[in-house]
């Protein structure tokens, strides 16, 4: 009887080991709409509508590497393009699924350059890897665990500081974590952006939101669809949310000049908006 029970206790002991280790390697944060997301990465089809972008390399005009500490005790990164003068203004920048490249690099000097007195931060939410394959950044998004995601938006948060005027933006798997981390940004948010990325499904978290949300998106994305983009739409009424809706009739990715699917009048259309966007709300 007695090693009857040990044998208990011990599967038991497995099954809660198990489930733990499961637990801490599910991708994205703790939202379902994260990640399902970035439950995608297995997705042949999606892997496949994902084109690997073409050559580029940036060289840095007025931004750098930075770290900075996150909540889980180790550190994060970030592109950082500073203003000339102090401000507590800060644009939060979410790459998409391939990682933190030069080609969000170079968007994160555009954008500053664009908005003028603004911090920009383009987050690494991939700890220094980019995909240089669709399968590659398959596995980045998804290997991003629940209490890393969460730890990083929470030092990124912390390194603006307590005063911050937070805006944010992201394209994809970014524009995901776009909405999510302004969700976490509380009373400091003034404003969000995001392009074609999973919307919040909670009601409940959507009422915490303390800015508007402009949203972009793509009528012929297979991913995020039109039927779910238009749920988003009522679910963002039914919580009191103010959502600024734009789509086109593009596929998912046209915002990006590496994708061979760019669409270059739609994609600068759209960036006119989304810069509008940003200038009002940090005004």
């Amino acid at each position: 009887m007695k090693n009857l029970t040990r044998l208990v206790i011990v599967l038991v002991m497995t099954l809660i080991g198990t489930y733990e280790a499961q637990s801490q390697t599910m991708s994205c944060c703790s939202s379902n709409s994260t990640k399902d997301f970035a439950m995608l990465g297995n997705d042949p089809d999606f892997l496949s509508a994902h084109l690997t972008p073409l050559p580029f390399h940036y060289e840095p005009v007025n931004g750098k590497m930075i770290t900075f500490k996150t909540s889980d005790g180790k550190t994060g990164s970030a592109y950082e393009v500073k203003a000339a003068k102090p401000t507590d203004k800060y644009l939060i920048v979410v790459h998409e699924f391939w990682g933190l490249n030069d080609y969000i690099k170079q968007e994160a000097e555009k954008l500053h350059d664009e908005l003028g007195d603004v911090n920009v931060l383009a987050v690494d939410m991939y700890d220094g890897k980019v995909g240089a394959t669709r399968e590659e950044a398959g596995a980045l998004m998804q290997g991003l665990t629940e209490v890393r995601g969460q730890a990083i938006v929470k030092g990124l948060l912390a390194y603006a500081g307590p005063k911050a005027k937070i805006q944010t933006i992201g394209w994809c798997f970014g524009g995901g974590w776009s909405l999510q981390t302004a969700l976490d940004a509380g009373k400091q948010l003034s404003g969000c952006v995001m392009y074609y990325g999973m919307p919040e499904k909670s009601i409940d978290k959507l009422k915490t939101l303390n800015a508007s949300v402009l949203g972009i998106f793509a009528n012929n994305d297979k991913y995020i669809t039109p039927a779910l983009v238009d749920q988003f739409g009522k679910d963002m009424k039914t919580a009191g949310k103010k959502l600024i809706l734009k789509q086109y009739d593009a596929d998912h990715g046209f915002a990006n000049p590496s994708n061979p699917k760019y669409a270059k009048t739609m994609a600068d259309e759209a960036h006119t908006m989304a810069v509008e966007f940003l200038k009002t709300n940090f005004r």
